[in-house]
């Protein structure tokens, strides 16, 4: 079996995205040609997109809908759809229609050459029309000041837009509470070895409500300071353990 024809877990958390997501299941449906399942993880949502969902599963096998009653929040919406993922590869991205569907099977394709793909705002081809002035400004102060302590090899830290291959699970899980689950994933991965390559894409307006980010300056500044915290608590983590190899005795053969 070719990498290609390997499954593929496409990982959705939800919350009142009852009209974003019937349109974004049936488009990586149409889009993706290889074998894939979707698990949509949802925060049961006032406006009743699990209901949506659970109507479409009823219909479609590889629609999986995961309701959760007692837990909230993205990164643990992700690591809950992770765990029940089948696929060899598996991949997340927002519901919104921000992040194109259309996008998706050149993430998985890269992600059967690497261990991590990752859809970069911040590469030669790519674009953010998606958010303000002030969203990207901070966006990329943030994510030059990631790359300027956590290596450049990576351009969009924050992207949350991935595809990844199972065994790198079996080493990193999702830390965080927002979006700095990105940046902490990424650097360690980074960290251990594991490959990783940007694939470009345009960030584009979400298709309908409202968006789960920061929508002003003050919403972006809270947001914001936990993904610096992130990124200078990994710097610190990084040094110490460069430090302590350093002083590590090194046994010298005869």
């Amino acid at each position: 079996m070719s990498e290609s024809d390997q499954m593929a877990s496409v990982v959705l958390p939800t919350y009142n995205e009852r009209e974003n997501i019937k349109p974004l299941i049936e488009a990586i449906l149409a889009q993706v040609q290889r074998p894939v399942e979707l698990v949509v993880v949802d925060d049961d949502s006032p406006d009743g997109t699990w209901q949506v969902v659970q109507d479409m599963a009823a219909q479609e096998p590889r629609i999986r809908l995961l309701r959760r009653t007692e837990e909230r929040g993205l990164t643990s919406a992700l690591n809950a759809g992770i765990r029940l993922a089948r696929g060899e590869v598996i991949a997340w991205m927002d519901c919104d229609h921000s992040m194109p569907p259309e996008v998706l099977p050149t993430l998985l394709a890269a992600a059967d050459e690497v261990d991590l793909a990752v859809g970069s705002r911040y590469v030669q081809g790519a674009a953010d029309v998606g958010h303000s002035l002030v969203a990207q400004l901070f966006s990329r102060t943030i994510n030059l000041a990631a790359s300027l302590l956590l290596g450049w090899k990576i351009r969009d830290y924050t992207s949350g837009f991935l595809a990844v291959r199972r065994p790198v699970f079996d080493e990193i899980t999702l830390q965080g509470d927002y979006g700095e689950y990105c940046i902490d994933l990424l650097a360690r991965a980074q960290r251990l070895g594991f490959t990783i390559r940007e694939v470009p894409y345009h960030c584009v307006p979400r298709l309908q409500g409202e968006s789960k980010t920061a929508t002003n300056v003050a919403g972006y500044i809270r947001r914001g300071w936990k993904y610096v915290m992130t990124v200078l608590r990994l710097r610190m983590v990084f040094t110490t353990e460069k430090i302590l190899h350093w002083r590590q005795p090194h046994v010298t053969a005869h």
